[in-house]
């Protein structure tokens, strides 16, 4: 949410990737297990079929989401307010035209547009993968030469009414691969150089500069401390094309978490991880509500009060509505019967 104090509390303020990139890795890692495991068990066809129907699914999702949150902004702000904080005005200015790109994948609103990418990635996957069970070196190689092409000449997938996605799948890509190729034996074969004490200074040096570059952000008294020559070489950090220093600064993140954390960790997991695990049981329907909740919760921080103490209130009753959510989807999952086809 927009003037949200409790945002300190997530990773973009303290470096130059935040949780999109942790999100897309474990994307890939997930995938991973989930389709790769079931070649040998299930065979290729079986595979595809449910990789694609996972594709399906985001795309099912987007689109319901869309709808949603349309209506959302209508009730609230009678089609007028809001529209160009949530992107969501060419839905009341040209309702035609934006069904069709939203079809399309080619539209949007604000908080949505990483469900495109996934939709895309999801399709993709099965070659991803038959390319890594062929070779898992070759297939980085290959998908390290897709994002140079962005990161040269600016490949992108267009989006209406102009410019690009803004998670441009030739970019994001090279993360969702790591994350599968680390899930698929990458862990074993990157032991060694997960063991170097030279590297993990190195990480740790780079995961402080970020740091320090990051707040330079939000404190201008920072800013004046940078050289010049150092902001020339960093800037622009394009997002949408996961700029270098973004996918560094995530590895180094990752790095230093695989190295520090034990393999088998024995801490508390009752009430706070088992709700983790029930969002993440569940994670695209959560996604999809938290975009609902963060709107509403925008809405009432303009309309209502916007200090400190309902920034903490709207922040801690949208984690509770996830996670009651959350845990009703897992619960229906558990006991539902699917009966006989009836069409």
């Amino acid at each position: 949410m927009p003037d949200n104090s409790l945002a300190w509390l997530t990773l973009r303020n303290y470096g130059f990737s935040d949780t999109s990139e942790v999100f897309v890795f474990i994307s890939g890692y997930t995938c991973m297990i989930a389709y790769g495991g079931a070649v040998a068990t299930q065979g290729w066809v079986t595979t595809v079929v449910r990789a694609l129907r996972r594709a399906w699914e985001i795309y099912a999702a987007f689109l319901v989401l869309l709808l949603a949150y349309a209506a959302l902004v209508w009730v609230i702000g009678d089609g007028t307010r809001f529209v160009d904080e949530t992107n969501t005005g060419f839905f009341f200015r040209e309702p035609g035209p934006t069904l069709v790109h939203v079809a399309l994948l080619q539209f949007a609103p604000v908080n949505t547009d990483i469900l495109l990418t996934f939709a895309i990635l999801h399709i993709c996957f099965p070659i991803v993968l038959w390319l890594m069970m062929s070779s898992a070196t070759v297939t980085l190689v290959l998908s390290f030469l897709l994002y140079m092409m962005v990161q040269l000449f600016s490949w992108q997938v267009p989006a209406w009414p102009s410019g690009e996605l803004y998670f441009n799948p030739f970019a994001w890509q090279f993360l969702f691969v790591i994350g599968a190729c680390y899930a698929y034996g990458g862990r074993e074969r990157l032991d060694p150089l997960l063991r170097s004490r030279a590297l993990l200074i190195a990480a740790l040096a780079y995961l402080g500069f970020s740091l320090f570059m990051a707040l330079s952000w939000e404190f201008k008294s920072l800013e004046s401390l940078i050289p010049p020559a150092i902001s020339g070489l960093i800037y622009p950090i394009y997002k949408s094309h996961l700029a270098p220093v973004r996918l560094l600064h995530f590895l180094s993140l990752a790095f230093v978490v695989s190295r520090l954390a034990p393999p088998q960790w024995h801490g508390p997991i009752r009430p706070l991880m088992t709700a983790m695990i029930r969002c993440g049981e569940n994670s695209l329907s959560i996604y999809c509500i938290g975009v609902l909740l963060a709107f509403v919760g925008q809405v009432v921080l303009t309309d209502v009060a916007g200090g400190f103490a309902m920034q903490l209130l709207i922040s801690v009753t949208g984690i509770a509505v996830m996670v009651l959510a959350a845990t009703l989807l897992t619960w229906e999952s558990q006991v539902d019967r699917r009966g006989p086809r009836l069409f």
